[in-house]
Parts: structure tokens; sequence; C-alpha cells
């Protein structure tokens, strides 16, 4: 990880949009991927951009609750123990040597080690294979134990702090009964560790986990996104910092082992770019009601008519900076439990170098004036 010097920043004066009500960290699932997630964090409270909103699913809950759960000025220490702590286990004696093939063998090396031995401080293989476990006995859902999440984030994660409403903070599930999807969210509950490790139980490595009379499984597998969720609950001109971890975009694959890592790249990456285009739509659309509206006399309008006539006179602002991990070439499908502590550390650098880049683009910082007052950048996309 970048251990080049840093000045502090003060928050008013550098990143926070003028006019910008509320500052949202929107962090999506993909594993051993999620170091990248702390990299972004890491280069936003170095410059002084703290967010009032954090929503995450999967891995990006963890983070989420990492961030939420300290005070600024120790969340990055935070991050980093928890990212030092899960990579912990070295399986490759010696610096890895240039060159693309090396890298590959050393990060399937590091996978391998994960499927057979789980993750220190994350999660460790249940005793027996699910298929000789009795039905509904302890094992039978999953090939791993999470206790050790629990135990890790008891330790680096203060509970009253997450609660207190500030940031605010949701996580993604789904019910495995009714296959849902739930939102954790601490301006309508108590959260607990049970909900972020809910947010991460991804079948069949995890089992599903309780919360109060119901069972959960990552969110993952319906949205892996919070987007959504936050537009929905966010009325304030907000600025969103959206960090994917999976492309939308990706090459023709030419072999198989590029079949599965294009295949995982689809299904997870939960059409970003297309929920951003539809919200933009939707504001279209209530632009044009809003224009009609003010042609109709007002005594010919009802209470409802009425009620939506003031709704639609201040509509927020959004600005959203767009950062999705682009692999390297030596990456293949298994990139998402490859937990090698070079590895993690490449992914950090990542997320705090493109977050950078993303944050010294001044122009990119100010809030949308104009129709439909909504406007979406990417580092990865946009010429610099």
């Amino acid at each position: 990880m970048d251990s080049t010097p840093r000045t502090s920043v003060p928050a008013a004066s550098c990143c926070r949009p003028e006019g910008c009500g509320c500052v949202a960290l929107v962090l999506q699932g993909g594993g051993a991927l999620g170091a990248y997630q702390a990299g972004v964090y890491d280069a936003m409270e170095e410059a002084g951009l703290h967010p009032d909103w954090v929503a995450g699913v999967s891995i990006g809950a963890i983070n989420t609750a990492l961030i939420a759960g300290n005070p600024p000025g120790r969340r990055v220490e935070r991050l980093r123990a928890f990212w030092e702590r899960v990579t912990a286990r070295g399986v490759w004696p010696v610096p890895t040597p240039d060159g693309d093939d090396w890298r590959r063998a050393r990060n399937l090396q590091s996978a391998f080690s994960t499927l057979l031995l789980g993750q220190p401080g994350f999660f460790r293989p249940n005793p027996m294979v699910p298929w000789l476990v009795p039905r509904g006995g302890r094992g039978a859902t999953a090939f791993y134990d999470t206790s050790p999440l629990r135990e890790t984030l008891e330790e680096l994660v203060d509970w009253r702090l997450l609660n207190g409403g500030h940031p605010r903070v949701a996580f993604g599930a789904v019910n495995a009964e009714t296959g849902n999807l739930f939102w954790f969210d601490c301006a309508k509950m108590v959260i607990g560790p049970e909900h972020v490790m809910a947010s991460g139980a991804l079948p069949p490595g995890f089992a599903p986990v309780r919360v109060g009379t119901d069972w959960f499984w990552d969110g993952g597998l319906v949205s892996n996104t919070p987007l959504q969720y936050l537009l929905e609950q966010e009325e304030r001109d907000g600025l969103v910092v959206q960090v994917d971890l999976f492309p939308a975009r990706g090459p023709l694959p030419r072999d198989m082992e590029e079949v599965l890592s294009r295949e995982k790249d689809i299904r997870y990456s939960s059409r970003t770019r297309l929920n951003t285009d539809a919200y933009t739509r939707l504001r279209r659309w209530q632009l044009r009601l809003k224009r009609a509206l003010a042609k109709m006399p007002e005594e010919r309008l009802d209470d409802e008519e009425r009620a939506l006539c003031r709704r639609l006179q201040r509509l927020p602002r959004l600005l959203v900076l767009q950062l999705i991990y682009e692999r390297k070439a030596y990456e293949g499908q298994a990139r998402d439990y490859e937990f090698g502590l070079e590895t993690m550390r490449e992914h950090w650098d990542g997320g705090l170098e493109d977050t950078r880049a993303t944050l010294r683009r001044r122009e990119w910082l100010r809030m949308p004036e104009e129709d439909p007052g909504i406007v979406v950048h990417d580092v990865h996309r946009e010429p610099a």
C-alpha cells in the first residue's frame, strides 16, 4: 500500500462540491477485490471527503462497517487491520518475479490456499463436507464457517458509533426463503455483526445468517450494487462515489478461463450504468410532468396533485463519481477469492490512485446546474 507522505486537506476547502447536501459512498460486493474499495476510502479521507451515507453489499458491507464503525482518523487504520489480517497467510515464499505468468501462478496458488484453508480472521473450512452432514445439521448448508469474521468485526467495529446515525449505513441481503432483497438500515433498526455477516453470506460457501426470525444470504444474489436503495432514500443534492468491483463491459472470451471470468463480471456487475440511465430517464419524465402540471390552474388540482407539484418543485441534483476496478491481465476467474498479501496491496493501491486521479479533476466536482440535474463521471471512460 502507498506509503507516500500525506498532508491533510480540510474538507471545506477541498473536494465536497458547493451546494452538496450529502456525500455517499456505495460499495459493491466482490470478495478479495474489496481491498480496492479500502484504497478508494483511503484517498477520500486523505482529501477530507467524509461520507454522510455508506451503503454496501457483501465485502462492501464489511468495508462499510469498518468505515462507519470508527471515527475519521481511525477508519483507514481499521480497514488496513482487517485486510492485513485476512491476507496474513504467506503462500508464496519469495517476492514474485516480474511477468504475467509468475503472477498468475502466485494468484492460483493463493486462491487454492483459500479454498483449502479459508482465510484467517474471516472464514475456515467446516470439519466435514456438507454431503456427509445429516440434513439440517450444523455445516450441512455451507463449506465454510464464518465465526472468525464475527470475532474480527466485534474487535474492529464500534457498534454504538455505527448506530449513531452519521454516517447513515445500509447493508443489502436476500431473504433465503422469500428471495426478496432486504436492506438493514441504521435509520430503521439497530445494526449488529449479524447484519453485516448476512449481507456477505454467499452460498454455497457460507451458510445463511439468522437475523430476527428470518434467514439471509448475500445481497449480491439479487443486486450487487446499493445505488438504487440510496437514490430511493435520499432527497438532498448529493455526491455519490460508486465503487464497483466487476465491470459490465469486457472483451469477448477466447478460452474457458476467460469465459468463467467474463460470466462472473456480467453476473455481479449489477447493471450499474443501467441504473443511472434509468434514474436519468425517470428524472426527465418528472420534469415533463412538472411542466405539464404548471400549465394547470391551481383550482383544478386535487390535493394529491398539489402535493405532487410541491415535490416536483425541488428535485435533488445528483453527481456520481464512478470507480470500477479494472482487472489485471494475470487475474482470472478466481480473483474474488484470491486473498494474497501482494494482491491485496495491488488492489488497495489501485483504488487509491484511481480516486486520487478522479478527485484531481476539479471540473468533475461541481453539482449539475442544468436539467436533468444528473451527471456521471468515470475516470476509466473519460479522457484525461
